[in-house]
């Protein structure tokens, strides 16, 4: 009896120090780890725009396009223009330039307009009326474009001369010609243009502009002609 009651007090013993040992806390001699923080960053875009791509075609004779309307315009013959002088109804006028490049208005008689805009041609007119009327106010408008045009000729339905009134491709100018006859040669359609006093021909293969879409379908400059063999 005496035994097992030692038994027992020795394991009772045991547990209890188990016990004390499992709520001592660890202790270590490394220093705490520190939390690196987090720093964003901006980075600025670049400045550096990729090359332009090289201009061809339509879009190249786009480039340098003369103005056809708006207020760089340069007026020529039978464009129709209105001039208003304030105040002064017999002095304003709708009229087309002739010809000889010139306008006709009572007191001045001919002003020259052909080269010249809208603005310019409105400051000339009021420095001429300065001598019949005090401080005038002169304005003129342009209504109509008339004098650039194109001609297309040989065997398309409507050969003739056609106003540019704006921009105007190659396949626009025979359609507006009524199309081909039974005798042409779509293959072989030419462009003639005249470039600093020179000839220039461009020669447009139709077949392959409209089933390919390749290059050809240029915009036409006033004097350009458009020869279907």
């Amino acid at each position: 009896m005496v035994k097992a009651t030692w038994a027992v007090a020795c394991l009772l013993a045991v547990l209890l120090a188990t016990g004390c040992s499992n709520k001592q806390t660890v202790k270590s001699d490394a220093p705490p780890i520190k939390e690196t923080p987090i720093v964003e960053v901006t980075v600025q875009p670049t400045t550096v725009s990729p090359p332009a791509a090289p201009i061809k075609g339509a879009e190249a004779a786009a480039s340098v396009e003369p103005p056809l309307t708006g207020p760089q315009y340069r007026l020529g013959p039978e464009d129709q223009v209105k001039v208003s002088v304030w105040e002064n109804a017999q002095l304003t006028l709708d009229l087309v330039v002739r010809p000889d490049g010139k306008i006709s208005m009572p007191l001045i008689q001919d002003v020259k307009a052909e080269g010249q805009t809208a603005a310019e041609l409105a400051t000339h007119i009021q420095q001429k009326l300065s001598a019949f009327i005090k401080e005038p106010q002169v304005s003129v408008i342009v209504l109509q474009v008339n004098a650039p045009k194109f001609y297309v000729m040989g065997n398309v339905v409507r050969p003739g001369t056609y106003p540019l009134r704006g921009e105007t491709s190659v396949l626009q100018a025979l359609s507006l010609a009524g199309g081909f006859t039974q005798f042409a040669s779509t293959r072989s359609i030419k462009l003639i243009r005249n470039t600093a006093g020179k000839q220039e021909v461009r020669k447009i293969n139709y077949n392959n502009l409209v089933d390919e879409g390749g290059e050809g379908n240029y915009l036409l400059r006033s004097g350009d002609t458009v020869v279907v063999p």
